[in-house]
C-alpha cells in the first residue's frame, strides 16, 4: 500500500520562466516583450491598473489565452501550447463558482474525481486540505450554508487538493469587504509560505499585494516596469511611475546643481536640498521626491543653526485618523508638502509658522520631470 502523502510535502512550487510575450486584441498591442523569471516558492503579484496587461498575462501562464510571441516554462518544461488542464497549474478566481448542490467536501474532491482518483485517495485529501484552509469541521456544509470568506477557502482549497506546481489567482478577494479581505490576504500569505506552492496573484491594490508578496510586478500599458521584493520597491522605485503607484509622494521639480560619490545638490523652488543619492551629471533637469512619512516636524531654528533641508513651512491642515495623522504644509513658494505619521501629531495647530526636515537619504531623484 502506497503511503498517504501530506499536502504540504505535496505542494512543492515549479519555477517559472516567461520569454519574450507580446500579445495583440483587436490590433491592439496589450502586452509588449515581457520576459522574468519566477523562483520556485515565490508569492508573486501582478500589480497595476486596469488595462495594464496584468489579467492578460496571468491567463497566458495558465494556458486560457495563447500568446501571438514567446514563450512559457514551468520548470523546464515548455507549456507555451498545452491546453490548460495538461499545465499542472491551479486557478482561483473573483467568482468562486462553487456547485451549489454538493458540499464543501464535494466541491474540494470533484476535480479529483474527475482524474479518476480512488475514493480513498480523495477523501485522504480532501481532509488534509481542508485542515490547511482552516475548514476542516465544515466539509459536510453546502456553499449557500457558508460566508463570502468560507467560500473563498473552498475555491481555495479546490484549486490546491490536486497538488498543483502553480496557483494563479486573479482578484479572489475583490467580492469581498475590506476588512475580509484584509483579513483573508493575512490567511493566503500563511498559507503559502506553510505549503511552499508557486503563486501569481492579481490585484490593483497595493495593500493587498504587499501584504502577500515575496516579489511584485509592476505593471504598466503591457509592460513589466519593476519586480522586486514591497520593501524595495517602495524604497528603491525605477522610475517615477513606480514611485507614485506604491504611495503617497511628494514630488517637484528640480536641477541638480552638483554631484559626486556621496551626495547630489539639488536647486528648487523649494530652496537647495541635499540628498544622498549620487553621481548625477550637474545641469540635468530632474524630479526628485519623499514619501509623507520622511517629511518631519522640526524645532524651530533661526539662521545661524540653520542645517541641511529644514524649510520654513505654515500648517495648513491637520487631519487626525485614530491610529494616523495627516498635515499639510504650505511654503513661501506657495507648494505644499504632505507628511503623514503615527498617533496623534504633537502640539500642532493650523495656521502654525514651523520647520519641516527631509533626511536625504530618503530623497529619491528622478531623470524625468
Amino acid at each position: 500500500m502506497s503511503r498517504s502523502v501530506d499536502i504540504r510535502e505535496a505542494l512543492s512550487g515549479s519555477s517559472l520562466r516567461i520569454e519574450r510575450v507580446a500579445h495583440d486584441f483587436g490590433g491592439m498591442r496589450v502586452l509588449n516583450d515581457i520576459s522574468t523569471e519566477i523562483a520556485s516558492g515565490e508569492f508573486l503579484t501582478l500589480l497595476g491598473a486596469s488595462g495594464s496587461g496584468k489579467t492578460t498575462l496571468l491567463r497566458i501562464i495558465g494556458g486560457l489565452i495563447t500568446p501571438k510571441h514567446g514563450r512559457i516554462y514551468l520548470g523546464e518544461r515548455d507549456i507555451t501550447h498545452f491546453p490548460p488542464e495538461r499545465r499542472d497549474i491551479g486557478f482561483v478566481f473573483q467568482n468562486y463558482a462553487l456547485f451549489p448542490h454538493l458540499t464543501v467536501a464535494e466541491n474540494v474532491g470533484f476535480a479529483l474525481s474527475v482524474r479518476k482518483v480512488s475514493q480513498g485517495e480523495v477523501a485522504s485529501r480532501v481532509r488534509e486540505v481542508l485542515e490547511l484552509v482552516g475548514l476542516g469541521d465544515l466539509a459536510g456544509r453546502y456553499p449557500g450554508q457558508l460566508s463570502g470568506g468560507q467560500q473563498q477557502r473552498v475555491a481555495l482549497a479546490r484549486a490546491i487538493v490536486f497538488r498543483p506546481a502553480m496557483l494563479l489567482l486573479d482578484e479572489p478577494l475583490g467580492a469581498l469587504d475590506r476588512q475580509l479581505r484584509q483579513q483573508l490576504a493575512v490567511e493566503l500569505r500563511n498559507l503559502q509560505r506553510r505549503s511552499g506552492i508557486t503563486m501569481i496573484y492579481v490585484t490593483h491594490d497595493q495593500e493587498e499585494a504587499f501584504t502577500m508578496s515575496t516579489q511584485v510586478a509592476i505593471m504598466h500599458n503591457g509592460t513589466i516596469r519593476q519586480i522586486a521584493p514591497p520593501a524595495l520597491l517602495y524604497r528603491q522605485p525605477v522610475d517615477l511611475m513606480v514611485a507614485r503607484f506604491v504611495g503617497e509622494l511628494n514630488a517637484f521639480a528640480g536641477t541638480i546643481r552638483c554631484s559626486d560619490a556621496q551626495h547630489t545638490v539639488i536647486d528648487s523652488a523649494m530652496g537647495t536640498l541635499t540628498a544622498h543619492n549620487p553621481h548625477w551629471l550637474p545641469g540635468t533637469a530632474v524630479t526628485w521626491a519623499v514619501r509623507p512619512e520622511h517629511v518631519i516636524l522640526r524645532p524651530r531654528q533661526n539662521e545661524r543653526q540653520a542645517s541641511i533641508n529644514v524649510i520654513n513651512a505654515r500648517v495648513r491642515t491637520v487631519i487626525f485618523g485614530g491610529s494616523w495623522h495627516r498635515i499639510d504644509y504650505e511654503l513661501p513658494s506657495g507648494m505644499s508638502v504632505r507628511a503623514e505619521g503615527r498617533g496623534e501629531p504633537d502640539g500642532v495647530n493650523e495656521g502654525d509658522e514651523v520647520d519641516i526636515g527631509i533626511d536625504p537619504e530618503r530623497i529619491m531623484i528622478f531623470n524625468e520631470t
